[in-house]
């Protein structure tokens, strides 16, 4: 009897989202792994160089047929999909449901229908700290009880609670990591973080003021993306310890708004030349939804003595790659 190939020993990971600004990092992290490894977007991504052998499948995923190739023969699979629009989108556009939720939902059918024997594949779901609506208390550690405040932390909700259904089934070995505010530069070409703390990088290397719908104490759990990948990629090294449950990721710190956003000025003046741009409150926009206007401090501690992470990056050094790679691509542009 013929032994198995070096090649086909290697685990499979199928990567979805792959061109994302998360994807993108998590693609970099794993690709220094000797692992197989499939990054699925819809558009082209670019391969790092790295001991895993990958490939890349343009899909996409919410067409006939498109999961189960996408996820075939896999043993690990990282879901990092979420609807282009972000959190808006979701409450008018009905693609933005088949995305957040039917794309879970696509996965799990795919899976359930391989032949039993052996271990279970273990899904990775990228979820969000925001799911559990409006905190109760501070820091939050996942104890608490979920009630989302908007259509897109329902979707993310319901997309976790298909997995960790799937998990009691059997069928797969499900991790939900709930993430907080991820930033930082782009791990590749178009891979951009759309997020608050790049939106106010570029706005103040532009020479514009930075506004705020507070008085700036409001807090967020601020971590850069890096430190998210390697996230990640500790969930896949302990399935056991993980399936079954959703795991809030932060740095623990409650980072105040106002000092962040005075420090990017900061940071964007000293690459564009003259003053920092003021950083002022203004009033919100009608619709903001209630979780803007509360703080958020994630307590990790669960994760962490699971897994051993932590995050590596200190603050300000996150910032000042922000404000610097952000800096960069305009030179470039």
């Amino acid at each position: 009897m013929l032994s198995a190939s070096p090649e086909r020993a290697r685990p499979l990971i199928a990567l979805l989202g792959a061109s994302g600004f998360v994807g993108s990092w998590v693609l970099r992290e794993l690709s220094a792994r000797p692992v197989r490894l499939r990054a699925v977007a819809r558009r082209p991504v670019r391969l790092p160089s790295g001991p895993a052998r990958v490939e890349s499948r343009s899909l996409d995923l919410t067409a006939p047929g498109a999961v189960a190739e996408a996820v075939a023969g896999a043993d690990v699979v990282i879901s990092l999909v979420v609807h282009s629009g972000g959190w808006r989108a979701a409450e008018h556009d009905p693609a933005a449901r088949a995305v957040n939720e039917g794309v879970m939902a696509s996965v799990l059918a795919a899976l359930r229908d391989r032949p039993s024997g052996g271990a279970a594949p273990v899904v990775v779901y990228a979820g969000a700290a925001s799911q559990l609506g409006v905190p109760p208390c501070e820091p939050i550690d996942g104890g608490e009880p979920d009630h989302p405040e908007t259509a897109y932390d329902r979707q993310k909700l319901a997309a976790e609670r298909l997995l960790l259904d799937a998990t009691r089934e059997g069928a797969v070995r499900g991790v939900a990591l709930r993430l907080p505010t991820v930033f930082g530069e782009s791990a590749a070409p178009g891979a951009d973080d759309r997020g608050v703390v790049s939106f106010m990088a570029r706005r103040a290397l532009a020479g514009q003021r930075l506004t705020m719908w507070h008085d700036g104490t409001v807090t967020r759990d601020l971590v850069h993306a890096e430190d998210i990948a390697r996230a990640f990629a500790t969930a896949i090294d302990h399935p056991d310890a993980l399936s079954g449950a959703h795991w809030p990721l932060g740095a623990g710190r409650g980072d105040r708004l106002g000092d962040v956003f005075r420090t990017i000025a900061r940071l964007a003046a000293g690459h564009r030349g003259g003053p920092p741009v003021p950083v002022v409150p203004v009033e919100p926009p009608a619709g903001a939804p209630a979780t803007d206007f509360h703080g958020v401090t994630i307590d990790a501690t669960r994760f962490r003595t699971a897994t051993g992470w932590s995050p590596r990056i200190p603050l300000p050094d996150a910032l000042a790659r922000t404000v610097a790679g952000h800096a960069t691509a305009e030179k470039g542009s």
